[in-house]
């Protein structure tokens, strides 16, 4: 009986996922062209990837609502291997560096077996992240030039940055139409990349920003081959370049290098990057999961690895879990791994069906999607955040960073794993405390009156951590745990950090994570993933004595006009909000500006959607109202194309009886239908059918009242706290 429900479950979600494996296809595909190009690889190459690992990582894998394919972080290691084993002829070294993708993905599958997917856990935080920013700084310098429309610059990353003044002069002064037609719509499209997250439009951002650059690429070569005097611009060169019969143009591997140190060091560098960026995706996007879950990392690695292999054989890049594809995945309500099979199918349907469209694309408007990439990967923000937790925590950010940039992944990883051990004996001034306590165990884990408690002792580092994270995996996420600290005398930035990680983990499945015995600890900040930081899990905002802006005065008088309080920081956290469907895809980060009165709550609230590179800050103000009587839960929206799709991806509209006005302005949804049509009430249809028009959701905490996807002016304000009022008097 359980199976059968599982399977009606299955087929009942079945649309939803179609439509969100169409919307990550969308993004998948110039993304799949753009980081093979990267790569120094064929265009074809990128996409072969996305699809094996859609296909191979649905059926075989242990997450849920990734996606896999072409990763950002190959791109440096792939064009390197290629570039290094060809010794200059680039056909060659792609042959024998997808050997080394096939060798790559052998060792993967053997790290699943032995279940050393926790590996990835050894590596310091701030040394990852400085590693990733040296990536990013590496697509971002050669894919710039190529934006410009030179597809000839050569030399290393540091020359590469190097020459773009040049470049920029070099693309005003040109005499060459095709090279100043092509840099054009590689600024243009990475204007698109920048400011597409700023337009707050569900239509507009129904279809991806890397769509929009593509189908307005292919859209002007259609302009002036139909309706244009003039002869296309952009010379095929310059364009991206597909075989005429894809599915029979298949590269095969050339082993016969493996011998060679350069070979190996490829596999290891490849290896060792694929996993990285895998087991981070895998981990930030468990914490999207609306449902909850946790993945199996082992047999996500053992699936990636095995997609590897065959992408390889077929003369595709590595098969990596992508956060960024996995985020928008979770957006578009994909819930379970069905969507990754879809995402691929999606795909093929795009090569099969329309190859002759996508020879037009322009290179540098793919150029522009992976420098709008590496900025976000080596984001100045990234290091003021990292400044934040700590001051060692920025030497080693940079000196992985720098290191990277002037050597090669391996090393740089490997220095910054130096620095750090460095770093913290500077600290501690004491070898003998990781020397003679590295090898024993550390952590005891035991239960008492139903809670579980692990306690700590010596130290806790990225040295021994994976002791501590196989204790704490044994915890159910809805029971109670206390990690006592009491015992150890030294604990670091990336232990601080997973354990926040386990501690929001906890909280979405109604379990309690405690840390403990941190008292007296000193910290080289007030950040909670500081090194020894003292009670990290909960931090409490005081109000600020800095002068009130125009703006929070403005609010501060409308609530003394309506007689209700206003502070502009809670004490105190706010819970009621992240139970409301709205936010079970998006995090909470700070609500401000609250206005309140008994029964009515007007806040600011600065969210974020999607994590890592994918990670969007969103400000907007809302309103809660709490309802005495019981709510049942529901969403209600204005009618309109987006709702129309919603249908088509299996949810239902809920019409209410004698009012097919409402019905059809409307678009109504719930799981408890009866329930939902006894609340609204004849008046309370009347109100909203009378009334502008507001975003609602309701749950047994009350209802939730969402505006504009941005901060409202004071007039705003007031029109959405008269409306709250009066929404309140009839409900």
């Amino acid at each position: 009986m359980e199976k059968k429900n599982l399977f009606k479950a299955f087929l009942g979600k079945l649309p939803q996922n179609i439509f969100a494996g169409f919307v990550v296809s969308l993004i998948a595909l110039p993304l799949g062209f753009g980081l093979a190009l990267a790569s120094g690889a064929p265009p074809i190459s990128g996409v072969i990837a996305a699809i094996v690992g859609g296909t191979v990582v649905a059926i075989l894998g242990g997450s849920n609502v990734t996606i896999t394919g072409p990763g950002n972080g190959l791109v440096v290691v792939v064009l390197a291997a290629i570039t290094t084993l060809g010794a200059g002829d680039m056909q060659q070294g792609y042959l024998y560096t997808l050997a080394a993708i096939v060798i790559s993905g052998i060792i993967m599958v053997i790290l699943g077996f032995l279940r050393l997917g926790s590996l990835g856990d050894f590596f310091p935080s701030s040394a990852i992240q400085g590693m990733l920013a040296a990536i990013g700084i590496g697509i971002f310098a050669k894919q710039i030039h190529v934006m410009f429309g030179n597809n000839s610059a050569k030399g290393s990353i540091v020359e590469l940055i190097g020459q773009v003044p040049n470049g920029i002069i070099d693309l005003v002064n040109t005499d060459n139409q095709s090279v100043l037609f092509a840099g054009i719509v590689g600024i243009v499209s990475l204007l698109i990349m920048v400011f597409y997250s700023k337009i707050r439009n569900k239509y507009f951002q129904l279809i991806p920003a890397p769509m929009w650059i593509v189908v307005l690429s292919v859209g002007m070569y259609y302009y002036y081959d139909m309706f244009s005097a003039s002869n296309y611009p952009i010379d095929k060169s310059l364009l991206i370049n597909l075989p005429d019969d894809v599915l029979s143009n298949f590269a095969f591997p050339d082993f016969s290098k493996a011998y060679q140190w350069d070979f190996i060091n490829a596999v290891i560098a490849i290896t060792l990057i694929a996993s990285i960026e895998s087991l981070l995706s895998i981990k930030a996007v468990d914490k999207l999961d609306p449902l909850k879950r946790r993945s199996n990392v082992n047999k996500d690695i053992r699936a990636l690895g095995l997609a590897t292999v065959i992408s390889g054989f077929l003369g595709g890049l590595n098969v990596v879990t992508v956060i960024a594809r996995s985020s928008v995945n979770v957006n578009q309500k994909g819930s379970n791994r069905s969507a990754n099979f879809f995402h691929a199918i999606f795909l093929v349907l795009f090569i099969l069906l329309f190859a002759t469209e996508l020879r037009k694309i322009p290179l540098s408007a793919l150029a522009a999607i992976l420098v709008y990439t590496g900025f976000k990967l080596a984001s100045p923000e990234n290091i003021r955040k990292v400044f934040k937790i700590g001051k060692e925590q920025l030497i080693i950010f940079l000196v992985t960073l720098l290191t990277t940039i002037t050597t090669s992944l391996i090393t740089g990883i490997l220095v910054g794993i130096l620095v750090t051990f460095i770093i913290h004996l500077v600290i501690n001034k004491s070898i003998t405390l990781f020397t003679r306590n590295i090898f024993k165990p550390n952590v005891l884990m035991f239960k008492e009156d139903g809670k579980y408690y692990v306690s700590v002792k010596n130290f806790s580092s990225f040295l021994n951590y994976t002791k501590l994270k196989a204790k704490l995996d044994q915890i159910p996420e809805n029971e109670d745990a206390i990690i006592d600290f009491s015992m150890c005398d030294f604990i670091d930035h990336s232990v601080m950090e997973n354990l926040n990680n386990y501690a929001e983990g906890f909280k979405r499945k109604g379990g309690h994570f405690e840390v403990i015995g941190l008292d007296g600890y000193k910290t080289g900040s007030e950040h909670p993933f500081a090194l020894r930081k003292n009670i990290p899990l909960q931090t409490e905002e005081s109000e600020s004595k800095n002068n009130l802006t125009k703006r929070q005065k403005s609010i501060q008088s409308i609530g003394n006009d309506l007689g209700w309080n206003y502070k502009r920081l809670p004490k105190v956290p706010v819970t009621i909000i992240p139970h409301f469907g709205y936010f079970k895809t998006r995090q909470i980060n700070k609500i401000s500006n609250l206005l309140s009165n008994e029964s009515c709550t007007l806040f600011d609230v600065e969210f974020s959607e999607g994590e890592l590179i994918a990670k969007q800050v969103v400000k907007a103000t809302m309103m809660f109202i709490n309802i005495d009587k019981n709510v049942p839960e529901f969403t209600l929206d204005k009618e309109g194309i987006f709702e129309y799709i919603y249908h088509f991806a299996g949810f239902k509209d809920i019409n209410i009886d004698n009012h097919p006005d409402f019905s059809k302005r409307f678009y109504l949804s719930g799981k408890e239908a009866t329930e939902i049509k006894q609340f609204f009430s004849d008046e309370l249809v009347l109100f909203f059918e009378s009334n502008k028009y507001y975003h609602i959701e309701g749950n047994e905490k009350g209802l939730l009242i969402i505006g504009r996807e941005r901060l409202a002016g004071i007039k705003e304000i007031k029109s959405l706290a008269d409306f709250g009022i009066r929404l309140k008097k009839v409900v």
